[in-house]
């Protein structure tokens, strides 16, 4: 008898012109490895001429969590929808917190809840939306 399920839920972001940059990022600050990176080999041509190396796709994983992600003309940030990280420590989320806030769009600030020691919303500057939680 399989006991694996044979259907995964994934996450896909579309970028408008900054995948490869965001990626980069989330690597370097949360802890996440890239796995592929694929530029278009030609960019369709209703790409903005000044996107360099726009990417046809990608996949970092952050938290033992694929993402994938994509440059598309007039992508628009996350809404109604948020990547959830849960963090250790209290530190820990303040830090994370003051990265992705930087240049970002803080729907509600870092502070304790009655679910949470620590929780916070935002939109970081490459417009993905985020819930930072630390539940100790």
């Amino acid at each position: 008898m399989n006991t694996q399920p044979s259907t995964k839920l994934g996450i896909y972001i579309n970028y408008p012109g900054h995948c490869e940059k965001a990626f980069q990022f989330y690597e370097q600050h949360l802890g996440g490895k890239i796995h592929m990176i694929v530029p278009h080999q030609l960019p369709p041509p209703n790409f903005p001429k000044e996107w360099k190396n726009p990417i046809l796709h990608a996949i970092i994983e952050i938290g033992g969590t694929n993402v994938r992600g994509a440059d598309i003309p007039h992508a628009e940030p996350m809404r109604s929808a948020y990547l959830t990280l849960v963090l250790e420590t209290a530190e820990e989320a303040e830090h994370i917190y003051s990265l992705l806030s930087s240049e970002g769009e803080v729907f509600m600030k870092m502070e304790k809840t009655p679910f949470a020691n620590r929780f916070a919303m935002l939109r970081d500057k490459f417009g993905t939306s985020w819930m930072l939680l630390n539940e100790n």
